[in-house]
């Protein structure tokens, strides 16, 4: 008979589930500045913000924060009863739900988080914080990636030479060229070299290409019915150049000489010269408060949503997290005193006396 052997060790106990984590770049944002947790943390709110707000603080950051997921885990209230303690909690200054835009161009995104503080802040607080925060974010980087136009082979063009260490970087500098071998008793001064060299510098198809001619080049990659040739680039670069002049994007020449491309194009020179002549854009008269139209748009701030009802608006038109009409709901009246606790308790006991009765009516 086998004999059965028994560990003297404890079971493990059950590992309860991990909190939910919301998506990358969503979720809970802890503000900065937060002091150390104390048991009289949110001692002056009521039983039910008190208990949802000790929960809250204690999630990670990026943790799920709709309604929804934190009444799966508190089982003690519903989602009723979860929104209106985010709404008051909101209101004494702990949270504030925003919107930020994450990106730019076609990839640009918004993102919705939740900052929370454990020390209640006022409203000039959260809208100098969320504007900071904004400005981090969309801050541009130190390298600017090249534009997309730019095709990966082309070489950037060469630096000027300095006229000291012509003989040293030139080797580096155009691999490609080729240079006359002089004899060993020449000059070193001899004009020669720097007079072969200015022909090619100067000719057109070693010099590097214009962004006009880089639209007209892509325009057989965007659609195959508008093959150009090289000469045929040439000979349309300044009309498109005219275009780039009056402050419209390479994109966007590129999008109205493809736009509505009829079955087969027969002649892609002629076609393109037309487009490019009748859909000439208007000059547009800047002025110097006025950015072109390539300029990059300004820096977009956070939009505070309401933490009632989720509408959307600039930090400093929310006050206290609520939009207007949730705030008129909530404090009918400012200027007279909340409701005492007490009065609201027999509220609620005398219309659940009165649903009593009509049950035994």
């Amino acid at each position: 008979m086998a004999t059965q052997h028994t560990s003297s060790a404890l079971p493990a106990p059950a590992r309860s589930a991990p909190y939910p984590m919301a998506k990358p770049g969503y979720g809970k944002r802890t503000a900065p500045g937060q002091p150390e947790c104390t048991p009289r943390d949110f001692g002056l709110l009521p039983v039910r913000e008190r208990y949802v707000a000790a929960f809250v603080d204690h999630l990670p950051e990026g943790a799920a924060m709709s309604v929804k997921e934190l009444a799966k885990q508190l089982p003690l209230y519903g989602q009723q009863a979860i929104s209106s303690a985010l709404t008051a909690l909101s209101v004494a200054g702990h949270l504030r739900r925003v919107r930020c835009a994450v990106g730019a161009g076609d990839e640009m995104r918004w993102v919705f988080r939740t900052f929370w503080s454990r020390t209640a802040h006022d409203n000039e607080w959260w809208t100098t914080y969320l504007t900071t925060e904004n400005t981090k974010k969309t801050a541009a980087p130190d390298s600017a990636p090249p534009p997309p136009w730019v095709p990966d082979e082309e070489p950037p063009p060469p630096a000027p030479e300095d006229p000291g260490t012509e003989q040293g970087a030139e080797s580096t500098a155009v691999p490609q060229q080729h240079r006359p071998v002089q004899a060993p008793d020449a000059e070193p001064e001899s004009p020669a070299p720097d007079a072969a060299q200015a022909p090619a510098a100067s000719r057109p198809s070693e010099a590097a290409p214009c962004p006009a001619y880089l639209a007209l080049a892509r325009l057989g990659r965007e659609d195959r019915r508008l093959p150009l040739s090289a000469d045929d680039c040439g000979a349309l670069e300044p009309l498109a150049a005219e275009w780039l002049a009056r402050g419209v994007s390479v994109d966007y020449l590129i999008s109205a000489l493809t736009a509505g491309l009829p079955t087969q194009v027969d002649s892609p020179l002629g076609f393109t010269r037309k487009r490019l002549t009748d859909k000439m854009p208007p000059r547009l008269h800047t002025t110097a408060d006025s950015p072109p139209l390539d300029a990059p748009a300004p820096a977009r701030r956070v939009l505070v949503e309401c933490t009632d009802c989720g509408r959307p608006g600039q930090p400093e038109a929310l006050p206290d997290g609520l939009c207007r009409p949730c705030r008129t709901a909530h404090q009918p009246n400012t200027d007279q005193a909340p409701t005492d606790p007490t009065e609201a308790a027999d509220i609620e006991a005398r219309m659940a006396n009165l649903r009593d009765l009509l049950k035994t009516v």
